[in-house]
C-alpha cells in the first residue's frame, strides 16, 4: 500500500466515524420527549417536542463540558451549547427509559461530543470552550467541603477521646467514601478552557 492510499483509507475512516457520531439522542425525563440532536453540513440540528432548529457552527458562542453524576447514574456528563443570540442547548449523556434505569450512552455521547468539536474547529469557530463549573460554584463546593471536613474531624476527635472505636471506624469509612465520591467531582470539574484539539478526557465517558 502507498503512502497516498493508506492517508487515503484514513481519511475514509474518519468519514466513517464522523458519520456515526452525527447523531444522538436522549430523554431528560421519563415523561419528557426524546432530544435529538444531528451534526449535518450546514450545522447542528437540534429537535426537542415540538420544537427545532439549526445552529450553524460558527454561531455556536460557547460549549461547557462537566461531569453530573446523580445517583441513578454515578457516570453522568453533560454539555452545555450557548449560541450567539444566548439561547442554550443541554446534552446529556444518559437517557431515561424506564421508571427504575436511566441508560448511560457512553459510546455515542463521547463520539458525538468529539465531532461536534471537529466541525466546529473546521467552520473556523471562535466559541470559548470551558471544562468544569462555574468559579463561583466550584469554590462553594470547596468551601462546603472543608466544613465538613472539619465537623467529621471533630467528631473523630470526639470518638477517640471517649474511647468509642465502633463510631471512630464508621466515621473514617464516611470520610473515605465521602472523599472518593465528593473529591472525584471537585477535581473533574476544576475550572478551565481548552481548545478543539484538546477535549479533557475526564469531562468525557
Amino acid at each position: 500500500m502507498t503512502r497516498e492510499q493508506g492517508a487515503a483509507r484514513v481519511a475514509r475512516a474518519d468519514r466513517n466515524a464522523g458519520a456515526e457520531a452525527g447523531a444522538y439522542a436522549f430523554k431528560a425525563s421519563l415523561i419528557g420527549a426524546a432530544q435529538q440532536f444531528e451534526l449535518t453540513d450546514d450545522g447542528l440540528v437540534w429537535r426537542i417536542g415540538p420544537k427545532s432548529g439549526l445552529w450553524p457552527y460558527a454561531t455556536i458562542a460557547k460549549v461547557r463540558l462537566s461531569y453530573r453524576p446523580v445517583s441513578m447514574q454515578s457516570q453522568r456528563y453533560r454539555a452545555d451549547l450557548e449560541d450567539v443570540s444566548g439561547a442554550r442547548l443541554r446534552i446529556l449523556s444518559t437517557t431515561w427509559q424506564t421508571v427504575a434505569l436511566m441508560a448511560p450512552q457512553n459510546d455515542a455521547y463521547r463520539g458525538f461530543i468529539l465531532e461536534l468539536h471537529r466541525r466546529m474547529r473546521d467552520a473556523g469557530s471562535h466559541a470559548e470552550l470551558i471544562g468544569g463549573l462555574r468559579p463561583g460554584i466550584h469554590t462553594g463546593a470547596l468551601v462546603l467541603i472543608a466544613l465538613v471536613a472539619a465537623a467529621m474531624t471533630g467528631l473523630l476527635a470526639r470518638a477517640v477521646a471517649t474511647g468509642s472505636w465502633a463510631g471512630a471506624l464508621f466515621i473514617l469509612g464516611f470520610a473515605g467514601l465521602f472523599g472518593w465520591q465528593i473529591g472525584g467531582f471537585i477535581r473533574r470539574n476544576r475550572p478551565r478552557l481548552y481548545s478543539f484539539d484538546d477535549v479533557p478526557k475526564d469531562l468525557l465517558p
